[in-house]
C-alpha cells in the first residue's frame, strides 16, 4: 500500500540530507576561513602520543555529528521495516542520503589539509573509485525509473555504506585508537587505510552484484 503523504522513516531520510548538507557547507566554511587565516585549524589539534599523532578537536566534532546522521540510516530502516512504511520514495531518497554524507566526508577525508595534522587520509583513488561506482550504479536507478521500476539497496549495499561509514570514522579520528602503535608506519599501510581498502572492495563488489542482478532494466523489451 503506498502512503500518500512522507511518512516518519522518510522524514528522516530528509533530515539525515539536510544534515549532510549542513555539515559539508559547515566543513567547507571552516577551511576557507582557515585559508584566509580568520582562524587557525591547528591550533585546535590534540596530541596522543610522544610519536607526534594528533586528532584535531574539529574533526572529533565532524566526527559526531557524523556518527549521528549514520545513526538516522539505521533508524529510518529499522522503522519502515518494522512498522511496514516501506515505500518508493523512501527507497529512492535513502541512497541519495547515503551517498551525500559518505561521498562527501570521503572526499574531505582525502583531501587530509595540512593543518589538519592528519597522519591518515582516505586513499583518494579509493574515494575515485567509490564514486565511479556509485554513479553507475545511479545511472541504472534512473534507468530503472524511467521504466517504473525502484531499485532499492541490498544487503551488500548496505554493508558497503557501513564499511564507508567505519573507515571514515577512524580516518577522522586519524587512526585512533591504532594511532597509538601505528602512527609511524609507512603512508597508506596505517590499519585504517585497510579498513577503507576492504570498504572499497565491497564497495565495487556491491556494485557488480547490482548490475547482475538488475541486467534486465537494461532491456528494451521490459514489461511495465
Amino acid at each position: 500500500m503506498k502512503e500518500k503523504s512522507i511518512n516518519l522513516p522518510t522524514k528522516i531520510t530528509i533530515s539525515r540530507i539536510a544534515l549532510a548538507t549542513v555539515l559539508l557547507l559547515g566543513i567547507f566554511v571552516i577551511y576557507l576561513l582557515d585559508e584566509f587565516s580568520v582562524i587557525n585549524v591547528a591550533s585546535f589539534n590534540i596530541n596522543l602520543n610522544n610519536n607526534g599523532a594528533t586528532i584535531n578537536l574539529i574533526n572529533i566534532i565532524i566526527f559526531i555529528i557524523f556518527i549521528i546522521a549514520s545513526f538516522t540510516d539505521f533508524l529510518d530502516g529499522y522503522i519502515a521495516r518494522k512498522y511496514n512504511l516501506v515505500t518508493d520514495l523512501g527507497k529512492f531518497l535513502d541512497p541519495i542520503a547515503d551517498k551525500m554524507l559518505i561521498n562527501g566526508l570521503s572526499i574531505f577525508c582525502a583531501l587530509n589539509f595540512v593543518s589538519l595534522g592528519s597522519d591518515v587520509r582516505f586513499p583518494f583513488f579509493c574515494v575515485i573509485l567509490m564514486v565511479i561506482r556509485d554513479l553507475i550504479v545511479d545511472g541504472l536507478r534512473f534507468m530503472a525509473a524511467s521504466k517504473n521500476v525502484v531499485i532499492a539497496a541490498n544487503i551488500f549495499g548496505k554493508l558497503k555504506t557501513v564499511l564507508q561509514m567505519v573507515a571514515i570514522s577512524f580516518v577522522l579520528l586519524n587512526g585512533w585508537p591504532f594511532s597509538y602503535f601505528d602512527s609511524n608506519w609507512v603512508q597508506y599501510l596505517h590499519i585504517s587505510d585497510f579498513i577503507c581498502y576492504v570498504a572499497t572492495f565491497v564497495s565495487l563488489l556491491s556494485g557488480i552484484i547490482y548490475l547482475i542482478d538488475n541486467k534486465q532494466v537494461f532491456g528494451g523489451n521490459k514489461n511495465e
